[in-house]
């Protein structure tokens, strides 16, 4: 009798756990570390010190050995996902393969509405390693110009009051 009680106690844990796991958008697997505060902390960011790049996916979850990048944005609502998610995505799949040497198939992006998968692929990675070359020459350099015409941005921006190209008063 208490071994069937025990037995369908772990059923419904493990249904429950199944039906939260498809709610959230994470991909079966273990919970290898999470920035998010469910499951073994990740303390520190990943970095691969060679890119100058450093980040907190929300979730790793080890599927065959490897781990997969998670990141949950739920507030954001989007038939199809943000390119700047996109990278972010890749940016987590190529902190993995620097601090394990092993790269990810694949990456997880969980929006309220949708879950999309990026596949980490040479051609993503080529275009992720341009894209911080980019950024660091920008970092490098003594003047950027502005990139948008938004004032609200440039109103939310941490260097409009030393910006002599901004649209917002600082």
């Amino acid at each position: 009798m208490l071994g069937a009680i025990v037995l369908s106690l772990a059923a419904l844990f493990l249904a429950l756990a199944l039906v939260l796991r498809q709610r959230a958008g994470l991909p079966w697997g273990r919970i290898a570390a999470t920035d998010v505060g469910v499951g073994r902390p990740l303390e520190r960011p990943l970095v691969a010190a060679r890119y100058r790049l450093t980040g907190k996916p929300d979730y790793l979850i080890e599927r065959g050995g490897v781990l997969i990048p998670v990141e949950v944005k739920p507030g954001r609502q989007a038939l199809q996902p943000y390119d700047a998610d996109l990278m972010q995505l890749a940016a987590y799949c190529l902190l993995v393969e620097e601090t394990t040497g092993r790269a990810p198939p694949y990456a997880v992006l969980r929006y309220a509405n949708a879950t999309f998968r990026l596949e980490y692929r040479p051609d993503v990675r080529r275009r992720l390693l341009a894209l911080i070359a980019d950024m660091h020459a920008l970092l490098d350099a003594d003047d950027v110009a502005r990139s948008h015409d938004d004032p609200r941005r440039c109103a939310a921006c941490g260097f409009r009051g030393v910006c002599d190209d901004a649209l917002a008063d600082g």
